[in-house]
């Protein structure tokens, strides 16, 4: 589903529509720059690059990105790489991860991955992040941490996430409302526990019986 909202995957049938707009046909790209982002299970960072150049490579705009801008406005590039790299500074120090700055990528843990994912999103015009299962290997330490940020992100920053994930303690913590589907149709929206609770939901995901439920 992450997938076919962010673009990497065309619907064969159905609209996918966000903020009022059909958005079906729009490149990732395009999505990206309307304030849709999303993680991934498995983090895709830049692994040969150094933790602070892979927060600072994703803030759109950038007047570098135009060749011509570092021949002819090389002030302006210039102007517009301190305050990336400023902000970038502000995202590491809001993640607690300034201590692994110049680390590459590739060899920090898989936690500190997820932390990283969620920070490039903070480099962008989010108003939409798809966050798909980013308690996976995470230990429960690192992952309190990343609970609390997302919290914050949506109270001070109003960024609306969509949560896939398995972890129950997350999604109770995080979620309102919760929506269970199976087979690629809703089966249930409510809250948490309500969903926990509901027999149709424990019989498609655990093998349990609406009777054995009551």
């Amino acid at each position: 589903m992450i997938n076919l909202i962010a673009g990497a995957l065309h619907p064969s049938s159905g609209k996918i529509h966000y903020a009022g707009e059909d958005i079906t046909d729009l490149a990732p790209n395009e999505r990206f720059h309307r304030g849709l982002v999303r993680t991934f299970q498995i983090p895709h960072e830049f692994a040969h690059l150094s933790v602070l150049e892979n927060l600072m490579l994703v803030a759109p705009h950038q007047a570098g990105e135009q060749m011509w801008s570092n021949w002819f406005s090389p002030g302006r590039v210039r102007i517009d790489e301190d305050e990336v790299r400023r902000r970038a500074w502000a995202t590491l120090g809001f993640l607690e991860l300034t201590h692994i700055a110049h680390e590459r990528a590739g060899r920090i843990s898989g936690g500190q991955k997820k932390l990283l994912e969620l920070g490039r999103t903070m480099m962008t015009d989010a108003q939409l992040v798809l966050l798909d299962e980013p308690a996976a290997g995470v230990n429960r330490t690192l992952l309190r941490k990343l609970e609390s940020q997302i919290e914050y992100l949506n109270r001070e920053r109003n960024y609306t996430f969509l949560l896939i994930e398995h972890d129950m303690e997350m999604i109770e913590r995080l979620c309102d409302p919760v929506v269970c589907m199976t087979e690629g149709s809703v089966l249930i929206e409510a809250d948490f526990k309500t969903v926990r609770s509901d027999p149709h939901v424990l019989e498609a995901y655990l093998g349990e019986t609406k009777d054995a439920a009551q």
